[in-house]
């Protein structure tokens, strides 16, 4: 039996150059791809599949995505990051914890290890959690919050906006913060410190920055991707001109560990440049094809009233030049290059348009 990768309607995608055909069928193959090479293109589509087209392989992780791996029975790995400041992760999201004298600081309950938290808090000390810090308000990364120990009642402390979302969630996974801020905080504790800070609507409303000086690191949650492609619209931020600023904002900070609540690694300096560098050729790219592309250009005539297959025609056209063009310096450069192109591509070619 040939092997089937996708299903394909008549003329579905005859934008890229996919022949239409009389009558809907399956796309078939005669082999899977091998290990090691990317899923393989329809003839004459870009060389990135497309949105909502299934692959068969998706491109290798450059070394620069990799990051140390796990024990697969404990399902997570903790990391020293200084003085009695650790992260936690399971190699797809992160969070942090902060032992002091009489107590433990964590920053975010991703769910997906939410359970183990208390477990990887346990190996280092037996003091309890007295505060918890949410980088913001989605539940990916404190909807853990409630598999936490709390039976010491910990203080929640994070941004007014986060307070106002959670508050309206009504979630009980994630309990609504009862110290607040709206642009810095002073979190002491013993003798450590974290400093708390927001820098406005980049991600969502209420996305902080929260900094542990003495050891160097700087936790920033959902804006930076280290060795990675942003993830889908980027990052699905609701203000991407801000989101792309506070990229920029955090190259010029003092920090040596950078961590960002995703992927299989702590961040560097270099990292951030160069999510900068891609951001920037994101955005001249999808600038060059929004100018290059007429509005309207071989659409048929029966669809010129229909203002929404003008639109779709046109970005499709732009998105289309725009993963070409981003394909040829970095589908080697970033992990999951091919996962969210398409996506970012699009996104960034609306902001261009309506921001």
């Amino acid at each position: 039996m040939p092997h089937i990768i996708r299903t394909l309607s008549a003329c579905a995608i005859l934008l890229l150059g996919i022949s239409c055909t009389d009558n809907p069928g399956l796309e078939t193959r005669d082999s899977i791809a091998a290990p090691g090479e990317a899923g393989r293109p329809f003839p004459n589509a870009p060389e990135i599949a497309p949105i909502g087209v299934r692959i068969d392989k998706y491109l290798d992780l450059p070394d620069g995505a990799k990051g140390p791996g796990l024990d697969p029975k404990k399902g997570y790995r903790t990391e020293k990051l200084g003085r009695d400041l650790y992260m936690v992760t399971d190699n797809s999201y992160q969070s942090m914890f902060m032992v002091y004298e009489t107590g433990v600081v964590v920053v975010d309950a991703p769910p997906t290890y939410a359970t183990k938290l208390n477990e990887a808090i346990a190996e280092v000390t037996k003091l309890p959690i007295t505060h918890i810090v949410y980088s913001h308000s989605h539940a990916d990364h404190i909807g853990g919050t409630g598999s936490l120990d709390l039976s010491h009642n910990p203080v929640i402390v994070a941004h007014d906006e986060t307070k106002m979302l959670l508050a309206r969630d009504a979630d009980p996974a994630r309990p609504v913060p009862t110290v607040t801020f709206q642009n810095t905080y002073s979190l002491e504790v013993g003798s450590h410190v974290l400093k708390l800070s927001y820098h406005g609507n980049g991600h969502e409303p209420g996305n902080i920055f929260i900094d542990a000086p003495e050891q160097e690191t700087l936790m920033v949650v959902d804006v930076v991707f280290p060795g990675w492609m942003p993830f889908r619209r980027l990052a699905v931020s609701q203000d991407i001109p801000g989101w792309l600023s506070q990229v920029e904002k955090i190259e010029k900070l003092p920090f040596k560990k950078l961590v960002t609540g995703h992927v299989t690694r702590l961040g560097t300096r270099e990292d951030v440049k160069t999510q900068i560098e891609f951001d920037d050729d994101l955005k001249a790219v999808v600038g060059e094809a929004l100018k290059s592309n007429a509005y309207v250009d071989g659409i048929n005539p029966a669809d010129m009233g229909n203002t929404w297959a003008l639109v779709d025609d046109y970005t499709a056209r732009v998105a289309v030049q725009c993963v070409t063009t981003l394909t040829r310096k970095w589908k080697s450069r970033l992990g999951g290059f091919d996962t969210f192109v398409w996506d970012n591509c699009y996104a960034m070619e609306q902001s261009l348009r309506v921001d």
